[in-house]
């Protein structure tokens, strides 16, 4: 009795739910395929899952919501698929269905952004709530991305009046002298990412236009000493390259009707040796203060090639290690 099978039927509405379900040469299916030991077989419009009854309970939530997600405008990507499989397995697939009905905004050309895992739901949820917010987490977890999207809402919102964009300028074992031309061009290379944002969100023309006049300022963290920043956004990306005196001397410039983000990963510290990192000191010493926001990321909060994901991993698992 204890192994009976258990059988479920999902039906199919069409062939473009089959295939956004299992992908191109039913790829998406021989990957969830290879992480069960349930049966997932597709045929004549319908899926049948048969097997021991959690698996198959498990795999009836995921091809449930991911119809779902596709009857409602959104195709899964592989990404997304994998995501939702970890989430049934522990029968929480059904809270990814109001994760994409929410757009934070659209790009320049109209494409809705949304948030992609449950972590960047949280990270966007805590950041309209709360005026002083850390993301913290590996690469690729959308967390500059995703503050940079919210602060060109504020401003097209009205609820701010400017986005400053700053990161303190510790180089990945380059030295930022070397580098050719003035400061603003010097200062260029290590907000590309946070140009790639503004570039999505209001396109080339706006960002150049909104620089101008002055609606959005980049500045290295050094800049921002002796400035109170009233009605701002405020952005410090890689914190983890602050020093403690650096981390505090930014957040006390926190102005009235003002935002505060903090993003960082405290697994790429490029402080030279001895000196320890204000984004782990603040964590620490600003825990307890209701009114500002932790969010930490984990690696699968990861939004870019799944193969990062895997990287990330094992760069952990050899930290622990040693």
């Amino acid at each position: 009795m204890l192994n009976e099978t258990k059988v479920v039927k999902i039906p199919l509405a069409n062939a473009a739910e089959g295939l956004a379900l299992f992908g191109p040469q039913d790829k998406y299916l021989r990957s969830i395929q290879d992480q069960t030991s349930a049966d997932i077989m597709s045929r004549d419009a319908e899926i049948i899952l048969s097997g021991s009854a959690p698996e198959v309970e498990s795999l009836e939530q995921l091809y449930t919501v991911l119809q779902q997600l596709f009857r409602g405008g959104y195709t899964p990507s592989e990404r997304d698929i994998a995501y939702a499989y970890e989430l049934a397995r522990t029968l929480q697939a059904d809270q990814l269905l109001d994760l994409f009905k929410a757009e934070i905004t659209t790009t320049f050309r109209g494409k809705p952004i949304r948030v992609k895992t449950i972590g960047q739901r949280h990270y966007v949820k805590t950041i309209k709530r709360k005026d002083v917010v850390f993301g913290v987490g590996p690469a690729g977890t959308g967390k500059t991305y995703l503050a940079v999207v919210l602060a060109v809402a504020a401003l097209k919102e009205g609820s701010v009046k400017k986005i400053m964009l700053t990161r303190p300028a510790v180089e990945a074992g380059e030295n930022l002298g070397f580098l050719p031309g003035d400061l603003q061009e010097k200062v260029d290379p290590y907000l590309r990412p946070l140009y790639d944002a503004l570039h999505d969100v209001l396109g080339p023309d706006q960002t150049a236009k909104a620089f101008e006049r002055g609606l959005i300022e980049v500045a290295p963290l050094a800049y921002m000493r002796g400035r109170t920043l009233d009605d701002s956004f405020i952005i410090l990306d890689e914190a983890q390259n602050t020093t403690p005196e650096q981390m505090k001397m930014f957040l006390t410039r926190l102005g009235f009707g003002s935002k505060m983000v903090v993003t960082g990963d405290v697994t790429q510290i490029d402080l030279p040796r001895g000196k320890n990192s204000g984004l782990i000191e603040a964590s620490r010493i600003l825990k307890n203060i209701e009114e500002i926001g932790f969010i930490y990321f984990t690696d699968q909060d990861v939004v870019r090639h799944s193969l990062v994901q895997k990287i990330i991993m094992a760069y952990q698992s050899d930290a622990e290690e040693k």
